[in-house]
């Protein structure tokens, strides 16, 4: 397998995934600023141009977060992933759905691209503060669901490698405090060896 990743992106959740399960795999990183994304290698394999992108060991291509992270938990069962129950399997998806489609793409898009929201820059600012309000109601949210819990569904699974990622934003990125739970998650997933090997090898060691 191989995970096209950018550093401290969303794809470091996967990252940790592919950590966590241990079995061999390739990184390949694309540079942002240079919009690698876009050049015609990447976009023949990805027409999304976005990651994370996962390419499996057959040459198939997988995108979207919630997809890989299904796939690799359903694809490595001993790894204990993703819940076994229905309902626990549920919450999981739940819970990382919502960090995915709410507090990244309706949240943090809006504080990091709020020129795709408004044109006129004006309006910037008010976008912005729309986004850190969705953001802020994300994570208390999630604060209550981690109430008395280490981890979302009890046990650590793909919807902590999500919140994990968003958490890493807000507090390693934006500077912005997070309720109780969520700092004790946040400390939790950090202290993992996953996630510290990650951590080093992105280089994010110090933003962390």
């Amino acid at each position: 397998m191989k995970l096209y990743y950018m550093p401290g992106a969303c794809s470091i959740g996967i990252h940790v995934l592919l950590e966590e399960i241990g079995k061999p795999y390739d990184l390949q990183k694309i540079d942002g600023a240079k919009q690698e994304q876009y050049g015609p290698d990447f976009v023949k394999l990805n027409p999304k141009s976005k990651v994370p992108t996962l390419q499996r060991d057959d040459g198939s291509v997988l995108t979207e977060f919630p997809a890989i992270a299904m796939w690799l938990a359903r694809k490595n069962p001993e790894k204990g992933l993703l819940p076994t129950d229905a309902d626990g399997e549920a919450r999981a998806i739940e819970a990382m759905d919502y960090a995915v489609s709410t507090m990244h793409m309706q949240g943090f898009s809006r504080m990091f691209r709020p020129m795709n929201y408004a044109p006129t820059e004006a309006d910037h600012d008010k976008v912005k503060a729309r986004g850190k309000e969705i953001m802020e109601k994300g994570l208390e949210l999630m604060n209550k669901t981690l109430e008395g819990k280490e981890y979302l569904t009890g046990s650590f699974s793909i919807a902590d490698a999500a919140l994990f990622y968003v958490e890493f934003w807000a507090s390693g990125r934006m500077k912005m405090p997070l309720p109780k739970n969520c700092a004790a998650h946040y400390e939790r997933m950090k202290n993992r060896p996953a996630v510290k090997r990650v951590l080093e090898q992105e280089g994010l060691t110090a933003a962390a």
